[in-house]
C-alpha cells in the first residue's frame, strides 16, 4: 500500500513499510525502553532534560492488559458495563464531592479484571446550562472511580462514556510507536517551469537522498526525499500528503466501531442524578489564587457561561468591551486551525478590527487584522511541521519559538500559542522536544519583558469514528495536554482549558468547537489580558 494517491511523480519511500513490518514489538518491561525515534533524530539532552523526559514519560504511561491476544468478546463492551452513584440519596450541597462507580463488563457481560479503558464523564443540569468535568480513577481491576465537585445547586446527572476500551488503547499505542508515518507530508520543489514532489515527514526510512531542513536554531528535524533533479534549495512549499489506510489487521478493527465501542454512554443501573441544595452562606475564600493547570476541575458553565475556578472571568459581550480591552496591543496567536478560530471570532465580532488581506492561502495564513482607530493589531501564524494544512509556502514555515525570539515584548503585547493537534501521530518524544524550544523561548521572553501576557490554549476532545481515531483519537490528545501541562506549570503563563470546555459542554464534540464554546474560550483569554481592576 504504498500511497499511490499521491502524484505519480512523487519520490515515495512508504513501501518500506511493507518489509520492514517484523518490527520490534513494543518491550514488555514496564520501563520506557524502545529503540531512538529514528536515526537523525538522536536527541543529544542534557541530564536534567533527559530526566524530565523519563519523568513526562512515566507520568502518561498507561496500564496495559495481561500478556496475549484478548479477543473482541472479552474486550470492553459499554452496554453490558455499567455506573452506580456512591450514595446517591445523601444530602448534597454545593461544594460538596460526587462518587460514581462505573463497572466495565465484557460483551459477554463478564467482569473485567483489568484497566486501562479510556473514560469521559461529565455532571449537567440542562435547564441550567451548566456543566463540569469529572476526575477519573482507574482502580486497575476492571472498576474506574469518577470524582464530580458539585458546584451548582439543582438536579445533577451524570454522563459517563467510554471513548475507547483498553484493548483499543494497546492499539493505539502500537501506531503511535511503529507507525508514526501514518500521516505523510510532500514538499514541492521549483525551478523555472520545472518542478517536482517528494514525501516528507519528521524521519523518514533510509535508503534514498533525503533533504535535510532540521531547523538551524531549535534542531526540530524535517526531511524530504530529495527531488530528482533540482536541489533541496528549491523547495517552495510544504502540505499535508495524506493518511495511510490498512494499518489493522482485521480483529484489530473490531475494536474501533463507531456504534459499538468508540465514545459510547455507560448507563447507570440506578439513579444517574442527585439533587444539590445551595450553600448555606456565600464563601468567596474557595476562589484560589495561584493557578494550578493541573487543578479538577478548572471550572464549570453556568448558563451556556464558562466560570473558571482560579480566576474571574469576565464576559466581554459587547465588541466595545474587547476594543477597550485591546487598544494598543499586539496580539500574536501561533498554533493550529483550533487558535484560528480566535483569530476568525474576533475579527468577525469587532466591526472595527478589519482584515488586511496579506493574499495568504485560505484557512492556512498568516493573517492580519488591523484597527486603524484604536491601534490593535491582530495576526494569525501556524506552528512549524509537521502541521496537516493543505499549502504553506516554505517562507510561511515557522517554527513558534524562533517567532517569540523576534518579539520585544512587554505590557502591549498579547501572545496566545496553542499546540497539539498534528503531533497526535508521532511518538510523544517529537511533542516534547517541541514544547522545550517554545518553554524556552517563552521563558527569555517574560525574563526581558515580564509583563508580556502569555497564554496557552490546551487541546480539546473531539467527534471520533474508525478511522479518526487512528490519527487524532481524544486519547493521543488527552496524554499531549498532560504532557504540556506538566511542562509549562510555574511558568508565568495563563491556561485557557479548552479541554474541559470541550468536556463539560452539551454540544457534540467537534475538533473546531462551536462559536458559544469558542466565545467562552475568548472570554477566559481576555480576562487574562485585561484583568477587571478590583
Amino acid at each position: 500500500f504504498s500511497p499511490q494517491h499521491l502524484d505519480d511523480d512523487t519520490v515515495s519511500g512508504s513501501n518500506w513499510i511493507t518489509e520492514n513490518n517484523v518490527q520490534h514489538s513494543l518491550s514488555q518491561t514496564t520501563k520506557t525502553t524502545r529503540k531512538p525515534y529514528c536515526g537523525y533524530t538522536q536527541q543529544t539532552l542534557s541530564k536534567r532534560e533527559q530526566a524530565e523526559q523519563e519523568s513526562l514519560l512515566a507520568a502518561i504511561q498507561w496500564p496495559k492488559p495481561p500478556d496475549g491476544k484478548i479477543a473482541f468478546a472479552q474486550s470492553t463492551d459499554p452496554t453490558h458495563s455499567d455506573f452506580v452513584i456512591v450514595k446517591p440519596s445523601r444530602f448534597f450541597k454545593v461544594g460538596d464531592q460526587l462518587e460514581v462507580l462505573v463497572r466495565m463488563k465484557d460483551f459477554q457481560g463478564k467482569p473485567k479484571q483489568y484497566g486501562g479503558d479510556y473514560l469521559q464523564a461529565r455532571i449537567h443540569s440542562p435547564g441550567l446550562k451548566a456543566g463540569a468535568a469529572g476526575r477519573i480513577v482507574d482502580c486497575h481491576n476492571g472498576l474506574y472511580k469518577v470524582f464530580f465537585t458539585l458546584l451548582w445547586p439543582g438536579e445533577v446527572k451524570v454522563s459517563v462514556s467510554l471513548v475507547h476500551p483498553s484493548e483499543a488503547i494497546q492499539v493505539l499505542l502500537r501506531l503511535r510507536e511503529e507507525r508514526p508515518d501514518r500521516v505523510y507530508f510532500k514538499s514541492s520543489f521549483k525551478s523555472g517551469r520545472y518542478s517536482e514532489t517528494t514525501e516528507c515527514n519528521v524521519c523518514l526510512p533510509g535508503g534514498l537522498p533525503v533533504c535535510n531542513f532540521t531547523d538551524l536554531y531549535t534542531g526540530e528535524p524535517w526531511f524530504c526525499y530529495k527531488p530528482r533533479k533540482l536541489s533541496c534549495a528549491s523547495r517552495i512549499s510544504h502540505a499535508k500528503g495524506g493518511y495511510l489506510k490498512g494499518l489493522l489487521t482485521q480483529e484489530e478493527s473490531l475494536f474501533f466501531q463507531s456504534d459499538v465501542n468508540i465514545k459510547r454512554p455507560i448507563l447507570s443501573s440506578g439513579p444517574d442524578s442527585v439533587i444539590v441544595k445551595p450553600k448555606a452562606f456565600t464563601d468567596s475564600s474557595s476562589m484560589g489564587r495561584a493557578e494550578d493547570p493541573t487543578a479538577s476541575p478548572s471550572g464549570y458553565y453556568y448558563e451556556d457561561q464558562w466560570r473558571s475556578r482560579t480566576h474571574w472571568i469576565h464576559n466581554f459581550n459587547k465588541s466595545d468591551d474587547i476594543t477597550e480591552c485591546l487598544q494598543g496591543k499586539v496580539i500574536h496567536l501561533f498554533g493550529d486551525s483550533t487558535i484560528r478560530q480566535w483569530f476568525e471570532y474576533l475579527t468577525a465580532f469587532v466591526p472595527d478590527l478589519v482584515e488586511f488581506n496579506l493574499g495568504s492561502p485560505k484557512n492556512v495564513g498568516p493573517f492580519m487584522s488591523v484597527d486603524l482607530k484604536h491601534n490593535i493589531l491582530l495576526k494569525f501564524r501556524c506552528h512549524g511541521p509537521p502541521i496537516r494544512f493543505s499549502t504553506v509556502f516554505s517562507s510561511e514555515l515557522r517554527y513558534i519559538a524562533n517567532e517569540l525570539n523576534s518579539i520585544v515584548g512587554g505590557r502591549n503585547t498579547v501572545i496566545a500559542i496553542t499546540i497539539w493537534s498534528h503531533f497526535s501521530t508521532f511518538p510523544v518524544e517529537v511533542y516534547i522536544r517541541r514544547l522545550r524550544n517554545i518553554r524556552r523561548a517563552v521563558i527569555q521572553l517574560l525574563d526581558r519583558s515580564p509583563k508580556t501576557a502569555i497564554v496557552i490554549r490546551t487541546a480539546n476532545v473531539q467527534e471520533l469514528g474508525p478511522e479518526v481515531s487512528l490519527f487524532n483519537s481524544d486519547w493521543y490528545s488527552f496524554q499531549l495536554d498532560s504532557v504540556m501541562r506538566k511542562m509549562f506549570s510555574g511558568i508565568a503563563v495563563h491556561f485557557v482549558d479548552a479541554w474541559e470546555m470541550s468536556v463539560a459542554h452539551y454540544l457534540p464534540h467537534n475538533l473546531h468547537p462551536n462559536e458559544i464554546i469558542v466565545k467562552n474560550q475568548i472570554d477566559a483569554f481576555l480576562s487574562y489580558v485585561c484583568p477587571l481592576q478590583t
